[in-house]
């Protein structure tokens, strides 16, 4: 391997440690957490990693920093996997939408299959699974929520879809 290639691969380990790290935080300090949800802006992180990395570094992202979490600061129970694989859903998913190029359309379409596929689908059936729950029953107090929650994210993305570009760009020239 030559030293330029191998700078690449270290600098981009280093972005995804920092990128978990910021993950980590904005989970477990920075979020509002229920029963049922966590409302909070961890998925800044995760849209970084899928834009700047890739859809599957964005998902070892995502799924090392939920088990990362949950083991050091486990504040809303034991862990879980599925709630990893979840988080590393989430991240392919973004990286999928993002990751060649970010536009409001891409945007949209990361956000809205993340939520039906992890949010709606994996996540009520994990919490159907550990609080013994009728699945519909669950599923129809999640949909509002998740609702919402789509349109808070494709608002932030659309916002900081600039700051995303860039980040992207200079991560790239310093490679």
């Amino acid at each position: 391997m030559n030293n330029k290639k191998a700078h690449s691969y270290v600098y981009q380990i280093v972005i995804m440690g920092l990128l978990i790290a910021m993950d980590v935080i904005l989970t477990r300090f920075l979020s509002i957490s229920t029963p049922v949800t966590r409302i909070g802006f961890a998925f800044v992180a995760r849209v970084i990693a899928a834009i700047v990395l890739g859809p599957l570094q964005a998902a070892a992202a995502a799924g090392i920093s939920d088990f990362i979490g949950a083991i050091a600061f486990p504040s809303t129970g034991a862990y879980f996997p599925g709630f990893t694989l979840t988080a590393m859903m989430f991240g392919l998913i973004y990286g999928l939408f993002l990751h060649q190029k970010v536009t409001p359309a891409r945007i949209t379409g990361a956000v809205v299959s993340s939520q039906i596929v992890c949010s709606l689908g994996l996540n009520t059936l994990w919490l159907t699974i550990i609080t013994d729950s009728n699945f519909i029953a669950l599923l129809s107090t999640r949909l509002l929520q998740s609702l919402v929650t789509c349109i808070v994210q494709i608002a932030t993305i659309l916002a900081l879809q600039g700051a995303f570009v860039l980040i992207k760009r200079q991560v790239r020239t310093a490679e």
